[in-house]
């Protein structure tokens, strides 16, 4: 399985103009070397992180031998997002995490891929904050991707989101136990009424003592706080609202008339965090000049995490764009 390397980035400048001599870029390699076979770029989400398979891995049921993005015919690519903190090094964690973008991100992990000797990339696949990075990975190179994939995800952080990464900095900058509050309160907008009610249906512990409902939360929280820095949490919050912030209507609708990249838009119908109106939304401005942009959506009662869920689902949308691949080059 591999292992966690590091790339150095010298001499990096954020889109704010604040100069960084040094930064970090975590990342690890599945399947094929880098070289011989086609590259998946695979970008984590809030908590996520570079372990996208093997033990701890959380896109196990989507990537491996024999699975939909086959790691017996791909090179996949995963790096960490800087200061996410799970090189485990604390000097590493970001301190001034309003400093960065997504667009930041996305600028990082090209320079990567080039220090890798990649130039071109056959997919790049992300949920949610992953996918965001995804977008602006395509808005500044808008002809070095072949499949751009965002899951649950848009290319630009909405009214309700942006809202939403507020209140969760007021929990982390405010709670007395910030990591776990603030997860609490996340994990209401990751799922819906309609997937705790069928989770729990108002039973209680056979203490009595709590609701099931409770004590779920109450356990994410802590296995977060177990495993999450407070600024790591911050960084990636924030993150989320800088989607789309230096991209325009104007602009968005230039990128799709002149992208060669096919665009596999994937919605949740339930998703409450990047709803599915918005990534409709999304399709109807870019259908109207792009031929190769297009819409699925994931049934599923579980909201924003069923990417996380509903792997059936996911793996039938996405088996077509990965197994023509092999095919065409077999």
């Amino acid at each position: 399985m591999s292992t966690l390397q590091k790339i150095d980035i010298f001499d990096f400048t954020l889109q704010n103009g604040v100069y960084k001599r040094w930064l970090p870029l975590y990342y690890q390699t599945f399947g094929q070397p880098i070289g011989i076979a086609p590259v998946v770029l695979v970008n984590h989400a809030l908590t996520g992180n570079s372990q996208v398979i093997g033990e701890n891995g959380w896109w196990n049921a989507l990537i491996g031998t024999e699975k939909t993005i086959d790691t017996d015919f791909y090179t996949v690519i995963a790096f960490n997002v800087p200061g996410n903190g799970f090189d485990g090094i604390a000097e590493n964690l970001i301190e001034n995490y309003k400093e960065f973008t997504a667009k930041d991100i996305a600028l990082l992990f090209w320079e990567g891929l080039q220090f890798l000797g990649v130039h071109e990339l056959f997919a790049v696949i992300g949920g949610s904050l992953g996918g965001g990075i995804a977008w602006e990975m395509a808005f500044l190179k808008p002809n070095d991707i072949e499949n751009l994939i965002p899951v649950a995800s848009d290319w630009k952080a909405s009214n309700w989101l942006i809202a939403n990464v507020l209140v969760q900095d007021e929990i982390l900058n405010n709670s007395e136990n910030p990591v776990h509050a603030a997860r609490l309160h996340a994990m209401l907008l990751y799922r819906t009424p309609q997937s705790l009610k069928a989770k729990f249906n108002r039973s209680k512990q056979e203490n009595k003592e709590l609701y099931q409902i409770e004590s779920w939360l109450l356990h994410h929280g802590q296995k977060l706080e177990n495993r999450f820095a407070l600024e790591a949490y911050k960084l990636m919050n924030h993150l989320l609202k800088t989607i789309g912030e230096s991209t325009n209507c104007g602009q968005f609708l230039n990128f799709a008339k002149q992208t060669t990249t096919n665009i596999h838009l994937i919605a949740v119908d339930s998703d409450y965090f990047f709803t599915a109106d918005e990534n409709r939304e999304t399709y109807e401005i870019m259908k109207r000049v792009n031929q190769s942009v297009f819409y699925h959506e994931i049934q599923s009662l579980h909201g924003h995490d069923a990417f996380l869920i509903e792997f059936e689902q996911l793996n039938a949308i996405l088996k077509n764009t990965f197994t023509a691949k092999k095919i065409k080059l077999n």
